[in-house]
């Protein structure tokens, strides 16, 4: 389908086809634990040098697990706490390249060196947030961002 890649050269349109795969994938699929399922194995198989992949999502004024590839992680992150919880608070991605040095960060892989979450939203409402790590400092670029973003729009009009 595609191969995993750390080059930056044509990362944008390999951003870009991944994109469109995931909504080739989706089209006609309605249950959103499936859907989700599905998007986080595509972006881990898609991205190199991480080490967790999935969906924290918002329910009872928090954050919970949901679909994800890696390690088990934290069941329960609240608004504002740690990456997943700032991401979701402010609305905004959140990269980071150097998660120890993130105030308030929550160490569920202590691997961890580098994140980056997207807010998710449905009905112009936070639905949750995509979550990504790597062992890797510095492992996200601009680019990773406004592809992962790309994806997460994507991901937004099957929920």
């Amino acid at each position: 389908m595609f191969e995993q890649t750390t080059y930056e050269g044509d990362l944008a349109s390999k951003y870009t086809l991944l994109s469109k795969q995931l909504d080739a994938l989706m089209t006609g699929e309605t249950d959103e634990l499936a859907i989700l399922s599905n998007a986080s194995s595509l972006l881990n198989q898609f991205l190199s040098d991480v080490n967790w992949c999935g969906f924290y999502l918002y329910k009872n004024e928090e954050l919970l697990l949901g679909p994800f590839q890696g390690l088990p992680a934290c069941v329960h992150i609240a608004i504002g706490r740690g990456v997943c919880g700032t991401a979701a608070q402010t609305m905004e991605t959140q990269l980071v390249a150097d998660v120890h040095a993130f105030p308030g960060h929550i160490a569920c892989d202590g691997a961890t060196n580098a994140e980056i979450v997207v807010p998710l939203q449905k009905d112009g409402q936070l639905y949750g947030v995509l979550d990504i790590d790597s062992p890797t400092k510095d492992r996200f670029s601009e680019t990773d961002r406004v592809g992962i973003e790309l994806f997460a729009r994507t991901l937004e009009k099957f929920l």
